[in-house]
C-alpha cells in the first residue's frame, strides 16, 4: 500500500507506471464502507494500476456544520483498502495541497442537470463536485474513474463535465450497495442511532413499492402516495421524492414509451440526510 499526500509525489508515482498499463481512479471522501470497496474491486478488475483518493472536499458542502461532522477515518480506510489489494495507491492530500491559498469553485454548464433535486436544496453543490473531480482527473490522468449510482445525479453531472471539459476518461457507474435491511450504504449511516438506522430501511421499501405502482399509476399518483406514507413516520422527514427522465433528470410530465425513468428521494433521519434512487423501468 502506497500512501501519498502531495501532487509532486503523485506525479512521480504516475510517471513510474508502464505506459501500456491502464489507470483506474476511485474518488472518495473517506469513511469507506463496502459500497466504496465494490468500486475499488471493480477498478482492480479492470486496470493494472488503481488510485483511491481520500479527500473531504469543502467546496461541495453548503452546510458548514455538515462539513465539520463528516467523519475522517484515514487509518481505518487504509486498513480496508489493504485487505482488497496491497498495490492500491492512496492519494490523501490536505485542503491546502489541492486549493493552495483560496477555496475557489469553478462554474460549469450542466445543461440543467444541476438545477433539480440535490441542486435545488444544495446551492452550488455540483460546481464544488465538478471542481474537485476535474482536479483529480487532471492530476491522476486515469483511463477510467468509478462512481456509485447512489449519487446518480452526481454521476450524470460528472459525465457532462467530462464531456464539456473534453477530458479523456471513461466514467464508470456502479450499482448501489445496500445494507441487509435495504438501506443504501453511506458514510452518513454511521451517524444514525441503532433505532433510526433500522427505521431508515423504510426509504428503500417505499422506493420498491413506488416502482411497482409506477407500472400502472401516473407519476403524480405515486408522488402523492409516497408523501402520505412518510407522514406515518415522524422520525423520517421527506425532503423530496421525484420521478424523472433518467437521462435528462427532468421531472416526468406524462409517461412515454422507450424513455427510462428513475425515482429519487432525500430524507432526514434526525439531522442525518439520506438519499437513494431506483430505476423504474
Amino acid at each position: 500500500m502506497t500512501l501519498i499526500t502531495t501532487k509532486k509525489e503523485l506525479e512521480s508515482v504516475i510517471s513510474s507506471f508502464d505506459k501500456k498499463e491502464t489507470v483506474g481512479l476511485v474518488p472518495t471522501m473517506g469513511a469507506l464502507h463496502m459500497g466504496h470497496a465494490s468500486l475499488v474491486t471493480k477498478a482492480l478488475s479492470e486496470n493494472e494500476n488503481v488510485i483511491v483518493s481520500i479527500f473531504v472536499n469543502p467546496t461541495q458542502f453548503n452546510n458548514k456544520e455538515d462539513l465539520q461532522k463528516y467523519p475522517k477515518t484515514l487509518e481505518t480506510d487504509i486498513n480496508l483498502l489493504q485487505k482488497l489489494s496491497s498495490a492500491i495507491i492512496v492519494f490523501a492530500p490536505t485542503v491546502e495541497e489541492i486549493y493552495a491559498d483560496a477555496l475557489v469553485t469553478k462554474s460549469y454548464e450542466f445543461d440543467g442537470l444541476d438545477k433539480v433535486m440535490e441542486g435545488e436544496f444544495r446551492d452550488n453543490h455540483f460546481n464544488g463536485v465538478g471542481t474537485i473531480v476535474e482536479a483529480l482527473l487532471l492530476l491522476t490522468k486515469p483511463h477510467r474513474a468509478y462512481f456509485g449510482e447512489k449519487d446518480f445525479q452526481q454521476l450524470q453531472i460528472i459525465k457532462k463535465m467530462v464531456q464539456t471539459q473534453q477530458i479523456a476518461v471513461e466514467i464508470v457507474g456502479c450499482p448501489i450497495v445496500r445494507e441487509p435491511s435495504g438501506l443504501a450504504m453511506s458514510s452518513r449511516n454511521e451517524r444514525l442511532s441503532a433505532s433510526l438506522r433500522k427505521e431508515a430501511a423504510f426509504i428503500f421499501e417505499t422506493l420498491n413499492v413506488a416502482k411497482r405502482k409506477f407500472g400502472t399509476k401516473s407519476a403524480n399518483v405515486v408522488q402523492k402516495w409516497v408523501v402520505n406514507e412518510f407522514q406515518k413516520h415522524p422520525n423520517l422527514e421527506l425532503e423530496y421524492f421525484t420521478i424523472t427522465n433518467a437521462n435528462t433528470l427532468k421531472p416526468i410530465l406524462r409517461k412515454q414509451k422507450n424513455i427510462k425513468y428513475r425515482a429519487f428521494i432525500a430524507v432526514y433521519a434526525d439531522d442525518v440526510r439520506l438519499i437513494d434512487n431506483i430505476a423504474l423501468n
